[in-house]
C-alpha cells in the first residue's frame, strides 16, 4: 500500500531556499513507473536550476534531483521492461521522442523533445518520483543506491567527455577540475588506459588526485598548465576535460591541448569565452561539448563502477540539509559528491535550512 503523501525538497522561487513540503504521492500512468527514492546525489546542475539560471528555465514550484537511485513499487498500463522490486536511476535524460535522427542514431541527449530530471520533470529530491521506463538506468547488482547515486550524473557525464576527446591508451588527457566531477573523470581515465594529468587550484584536490593515480598535477593557480604540459610531455594533452565551470578554465584547457588534440567542455560557467583562432586552426584542434551521455553510455559508466574500477568519493546528507549543502556548492566547500541518503532519518522539520549536518562522517566508498 502505497502513502498518500511524501516529503520533498521544493523549488518555490528562483534564487529562494528550498521549501520542505508534504506532496501528493504521484501515481504512474500509462507508460510510467514509480520509484521508492534511496538515495540521490546532488549536483551543482541542481543549483543552477534553483537559481533559473540557463536560457531554458524550470518552473516552479518543481523538485529537483537528477541522481536518484531507489526501487521500482508500482507501474502504469503498459509497462514490461521493468518490473516492481528493480532497482533503477532516474537520470537527467528523463525521455526523449525516440523518433528524430538524434535519437535514430543514438544521440538522443540533443533531442529538441528531451525532457530532463529535476529540471522539466520532477525528480529526485522526493521520497518517490515518476519515470520514464525506457530512459531509466538499471544499477548493477552489487552497486549500492548510495554508490550509483553520483554516477548516473557526474560518472556519464565525465566517460562520455573522455570518450569525446578521442584520446587512445598510452596518450595524455588533462582533466581541468578534480572535484565532483573530476575525482570520478581520472579514475575512468586510467580504467581507459590513459595517462592523466590533473588540474585545479586546490591543493587538497590534487593530493587526491594523485592517491587517485594522476599522473602528473598542475596547480594553476601558481602555474601555467599549458607551459607545464608543453615542458613534461613535450607537448600539449591529447585530449582535455574540462570539468570546472569557471572561464579561465576554459580558456587554459584550449591551451592546454595538443595539435590535432580535441578539448571536450563540459562544465557550464555562465557567459562565453574567447578562442584564439589562428591556433585553433593552425594547431588542427577540436574543441567539442559533451552533454551527459546516452543510455548506452550509462551502462559502459555503470559497468566500470560494477567492476571496482571506478568509486565515487560521497558525503551522506538527510534531504533537509539540502539548502546548507546548496550553499557550499556555491561557495566550493564540496570536495567531491554529496548524496542524499532516503535510507536514513530524516533530521530536522520543514525548512531546516540551518541545520549544519558536516559534522556527518564523510563515506569514501
Amino acid at each position: 500500500m502505497l502513502p498518500k503523501t511524501m516529503q520533498a525538497a521544493v523549488v518555490t522561487a528562483f534564487n529562494q531556499p528550498l521549501q520542505l513540503q508534504e506532496w501528493a504521492v504521484p501515481r504512474p500512468g500509462p507508460g510510467q513507473i514509480l520509484v521508492k527514492t534511496e538515495a540521490c546525489g546532488v549536483c551543482h546542475t541542481d543549483l543552477h536550476a534553483a537559481h533559473g539560471d540557463w536560457p531554458l528555465k524550470p518552473v516552479p514550484p518543481f523538485i529537483p534531483g537528477h541522481e536518484a537511485i531507489g526501487r521500482v513499487v508500482a507501474l502504469g498500463a503498459g509497462v514490461t521492461i521493468v518490473k516492481e522490486g528493480d532497482r533503477v536511476g532516474v537520470p537527467w535524460l528523463y525521455s526523449a521522442c525516440g523518433h528524430c535522427e538524434y535519437c535514430l542514431s543514438a544521440w538522443e541527449t540533443v533531442c529538441d523533445e528531451a525532457q530532463f530530471g529535476g529540471y522539466t520533470q520532477n525528480g529526485g529530491f522526493a521520497e518517490y518520483l515518476l519515470a520514464d521506463p525506457n530512459y531509466v538506468a538499471h544499477i548493477p547488482a552489487g552497486l549500492g543506491a548510495k554508490e550509483a547515486a553520483p554516477l548516473i550524473c557526474a560518472g556519464i557525464t565525465t566517460y562520455k567527455g573522455i570518450k569525446g576527446t578521442e584520446a587512445k591508451p598510452g596518450e595524455w588527457i588533462a582533466i581541468s577540475g578534480c572535484g565532483g566531477l573530476g575525482h570520478l573523470a581520472i579514475q575512468y581515465a586510467k580504467a581507459m588506459g590513459l595517462l592523466v594529468c590533473g588540474v585545479d587550484i586546490d591543493e587538497g584536490k590534487l593530493k587526491h588526485a594523485k592517491h587517485l593515480g594522476a599522473d602528473l598535477v598542475i596547480n594553476a593557480s601558481t602555474q601555467d598548465p599549458a607551459q607545464v604540459l608543453k615542458q613534461e610531455i613535450g607537448g600539449g594533452a591529447h585530449g582535455v576535460l574540462i570539468t570546472a565551470p569557471s572561464l579561465p578554465a576554459f580558456k587554459q584547457g584550449v591551451a592546454m591541448t595538443r595539435k590535432r588534440g580535441t578539448c571536450a567542455l563540459v562544465g557550464l560557467p555562465p557567459g562565453s569565452f574567447p578562442l584564439d583562432i589562428f591556433n585553433l586552426v593552425a594547431g588542427a584542434v577540436t574543441i567539442r561539448g559533451s552533454f551527459v551521455g546516452t543510455r548506452k553510455d550509462m551502462a559502459e559508466a555503470l559497468d566500470f563502477a560494477a567492476r571496482g574500477m571506478v568509486h565515487a568519493d560521497i558525503e551522506l546528507q538527510p534531504l533537509s540539509a539540502i539548502n546548507t549543502v546548496f550553499e557550499r556548492l556555491a561557495h566550493g566547500d564540496v570536495p567531491s559528491r554529496v548524496v542524499l541518503d532516503f535510507a536514513g532519518a530524516q533530521a530536522g522539520g520543514a525548512n531546516d535550512e540551518g541545520a549544519d549536518t558536516r559534522a556527518a562522517v564523510p563515506i569514501f566508498v
